[in-house]
C-alpha cells in the first residue's frame, strides 16, 4: 500500500464513504432504492448536499457501488463455498442464506429494476464470477444428455457465461439452476409466499434437490 493509501486524509475519506452507504442501505430498507437521497443521507450526517458529493457525485454512483458491494459478497460467498468442497446443492444453500441475512441487498440487485437506473458494464465482471462457480459446480456433477433446442441456442448466445469452456448441456443445467432458484427466492423476499400456510424452505429445498438430481 502506498503512503497516499495510508493517509488521515484517505481513511477519512473511506470511513465516511463507508457511512453514505450504511445509511444508503438504510434507507433501501426503509423506502425502496428509488427513493434513495444524497440530500437525506447528508442531512442524517450533518452535512451539506454539496458536501456529501465530494464523496458520491450523484445518487447513481451511490447505487452503482452498493451493487457492486452485494455482487462481490455473492461471489465471496460462492467462491468460499466452493472451496470448501461444496457442490450445487451446497451453493444453492449458500444463495438463500445470503439473500435471507440481507433481503434489500438481495432485491437491489435481483429485484425490481431502480427506475432511471443503469448499471455500468464493468458489474458484469463480478457477475461473470458468480456464473463461473456455478458452472464448475454444474460441470463437475452433470451427466452425458440429449442435446436440446435450448442447448444449441446457448451455445450461440455464452455472453452471460464470462467465457467459461463449459458445454451447452451445462450451460443449460446452470442457467436453469440459477433461474428457478432465483424464482423462488424472489416470490418469498417479496412477501408472495405470506398467508398461503406452507415453508418457503421446504420449497425451496424440493426445487434444489429436483435441480441436483437432473
Amino acid at each position: 500500500m502506498t503512503e497516499s493509501a495510508k493517509s488521515p486524509r484517505n481513511r477519512y475519506r473511506a470511513q465516511v464513504r463507508a457511512e453514505i452507504k450504511e445509511l444508503g442501505w438504510e434507507q433501501i430498507a426503509t423506502a425502496g432504492a428509488s427513493a434513495l437521497s444524497l440530500n437525506a443521507i447528508a442531512k442524517r450526517m450533518g452535512m451539506s448536499g454539496p458536501a456529501l458529493y465530494r464523496y458520491f457525485a450523484s445518487r447513481d454512483e451511490l447505487i452503482t457501488e452498493l451493487i457492486r458491494d452485494a455482487y462481490r459478497s455473492l461471489a465471496d460467498t460462492f467462491r468460499a463455498t466452493a472451496t470448501d468442497g461444496g457442490d450445487l446443492a451446497d451453493l444453492a444453500h449458500a444463495l438463500r442464506r445470503w439473500a435471507l441475512d440481507d433481503p434489500q441487498r438481495y432485491l437491489l440487485v435481483y429485484g425490481t429494476p431502480v427506475p432511471g437506473y443503469h448499471a455500468p458494464e464493468d458489474t458484469t465482471a463480478i457477475t461473470a464470477e458468480i456464473m463461473s462457480t456455478l458452472l464448475d459446480a454444474c460441470a463437475a456433477t452433470s451427466a452425458d444428455t440429449a442435446a436440446t433446442a435450448l442447448d444449441a441456442h446457448l451455445d450461440e448466445h455464452r455472453q452471460w457465461d464470462g467465457g467459461h469452456p463449459a458445454p451447452a448441456p451445462v450451460l443449460r443445467r446452470a442457467l436453469v439452476f440459477w433461474t428457478r432458484l432465483h424464482g423462488v427466492l424472489s416470490l418469498e423476499l417479496a412477501g408472495h409466499f405470506a398467508g398461503m400456510g406452507f415453508d418457503p424452505a421446504q420449497l425451496y429445498a424440493a426445487e434444489m434437490n429436483s435441480l441436483s438430481a437432473d
